[in-house]
């Protein structure tokens, strides 16, 4: 474990029931479930468990209904710091998720206990980064965030934004993108952030060297509005790409993970990635090394590997593979 940084996050936690179909049902259709599965998740929760299997440290703050209980011990057990998670009458959060053999996905959120209004409580001194997603109240991210940059502060927090999913264009316009550190989107979501936040034509020139990535213009866009940001877009089975200020338009590419066996199941993947990420971040903030391409790219190349892996297991929270695996599966590929 690390001995110096540490995560706070505040995020959500759900109960996601799994119903397994033969193809996600179509709007006016009814199809039956084959199987149904109660387990551990929610962005917030799933984020805390990776950082935490990543070999990192981490706070949830966060909330549950009664229902939720053993969700909690779950997340103990796992090795995630979750006295700052409230037990309330309302229900714990709901994912209803339908999945596919094929490993596809629809899902439906409750957000129960998770729009709850927690009161801030003080960070533990060690706190270094702050991860927020969009299950909770979009005042409360902001809140985190003006905490984050508090001017009493030694330094301020470096933090982390995963909007998923996707806030309104009000609370988009309205965001402090200049006081946030790091943003994880997936290609679709970049995509709607540039046409909210950026619907002029691109003024800048694209490097040729990543023209038949896709992705790559709506990340040029995106970083010109918001252009202290560190960017890093998932691009599923294709891999990731990730656009610093400090490397100007060279962006880092890596290709998705070789997978051993199928895809079984892609829910969770991106919230791996995720605390894999910050996991990583938090590494090199305990050690004060500059974050150059090529310490970038070993972070991202571990990330890579352990979404993988991810899917390569049915579930969210469980598939989320340990470091220690991660990094026995990254010395033989």
């Amino acid at each position: 474990m690390l001995d110096a940084a540490r995560c706070l996050i505040r995020g959500s936690i759900n109960i996601d029931e799994f119903f397994h179909v033969k193809d996600i049902v179509r709007p006016g259709e009814t199809i039956s479930s084959d199987n149904l599965e109660k387990r551990a998740g929610g962005k917030g929760a799933n984020q805390a468990v990776a950082v935490a299997r990543a070999g990192g440290q981490v706070d949830l703050v966060g909330a549950i209904g009664r229902d939720g209980i053993w969700v909690k011990s779950q997340l103990e057990n796992a090795g995630v710091d979750v006295s700052g998670v409230l037990v309330a009458e309302e229900s714990t959060g709901r994912a209803v998720i339908q999945l596919t053999s094929k490993g596809e996905n629809s899902i439906l959120l409750y957000k129960g206990a998770n729009f709850l209004s927690i009161p801030q409580r003080p960070m533990h001194p060690r706190t270094t980064h702050i991860l927020l997603q969009n299950e909770i109240p979009f005042s409360e991210t902001l809140a985190q965030i003006a905490a984050a940059n508090n001017p009493s502060l030694p330094q301020p927090l470096s933090t982390i934004f995963n909007p998923s999913p996707m806030p309104s264009q009000t609370q988009l316009l309205q965001f402090p993108w200049d006081k946030l550190t790091w943003l994880i989107v997936n290609e679709g979501e970049a995509s709607d952030l540039v046409d909210i936040l950026l619907p002029s034509p691109i003024s800048l020139i694209p490097n040729e060297n990543y023209a038949s990535l896709s992705a790559y213009p709506v990340i040029l866009r995106l970083a010109e509005r918001i252009p202290t940001t560190n960017i890093v877009c998932t691009l599923g089975a294709a891999g990731v790409l990730a656009l610093l200020p400090s490397f100007e338009r060279n962006p880092v590419y890596l290709p998705a993970a070789r997978l051993e066996g199928t895809v079984r199941d892609t829910t969770g993947a991106g919230d791996c990635f995720t605390g894999y990420l910050v996991a990583g971040l938090m590494e090199i903030e305990q050690k004060g090394t500059p974050l150059t391409r090529e310490i970038l790219t070993g972070v991202l190349r571990r990330c890579v590997q352990a979404a993988g892996m991810c899917v390569e297991k049915r579930g969210a929270m469980e598939s989320i593979p340990a470091g220690s695996d991660v990094n026995t599966r990254l010395l033989l590929a």
